[in-house]
């Protein structure tokens, strides 16, 4: 559908521009620090002091996590320890299986509105943060909207589930399986052993 494709993009878009932003500042407050030591500049650097810039970056990660943590649900880059689960018959790992993605849907729903309750309760203080004296509330959204957000990719990975018996796991690689006692031969013979069987022949 349109609306999830646009949903997933912005996704996207949101992580890489938090990440990007808060390197940029980063960068730019070392900059600055160390301009602050250089003579002829340091007048200029001081007065350019972004004292900020930590709590910045603070509340930038804190975004980053809570929405890349639902991206994590949709690409399925989460750590999971499946082995015993793995190991069940088909149906009982479905029920297994269907059972923990049923747990994400539940807390995740839960810490969402607990978080919401939290914004709505802060919005009606004057509550700021400490340098940038942003208001509190807009910090603390991330809460409600990545925990939400996080949800919904539970719901859509219960659902595929169901339909289609797999979940969304990265594979980082092909694992090529060995016999026992094969583990580090290769399968092929080495080119100077062909080279001599031909030469030799039949006696």
């Amino acid at each position: 559908m349109l609306a999830l494709k646009l949903l997933d993009r912005l996704e996207e878009v949101l992580i890489g521009t938090l990440m990007a932003v808060a390197t940029a500042v980063i960068f730019a407050s070392v900059v600055l620090r160390f301009l602050a030591s250089v003579p002829y500049v340091q007048d200029v650097a001081i007065r350019l002091s972004m004292t900020w810039a930590q709590e910045l970056c603070i509340f930038l990660f804190v975004w980053m996590a809570k929405f890349g943590a639902a991206y994590g649900v949709r690409a399925g880059v989460h750590v999971g320890v499946d082995v015993l689960v793995n190991r069940l018959a088909p149906r009982p790992r479905k029920i297994v299986v269907t059972i923990g993605l049923l747990g994400g849907v539940l807390f995740t729903g839960v810490v969402g509105t607990l978080g919401a309750i939290l914004v709505w309760e802060i919005g009606h203080t004057d509550q700021t943060s400490e340098d940038m004296e942003v208001p509190m509330w807009i910090v603390y959204l991330c809460v409600p909207l990545g925990s939400y957000l996080m949800c919904f990719r539970f719901v859509q990975v219960v659902v595929s589930f169901l339909r289609t018996g797999q979940v969304p796991h990265r594979h980082h690689g092909p694992v090529e399986a060995t016999a026992p006692g094969t583990a580090g031969l290769s399968s092929e013979a080495p080119s100077g052993a062909k080279e001599s069987g031909a030469k030799d022949g039949p006696g």
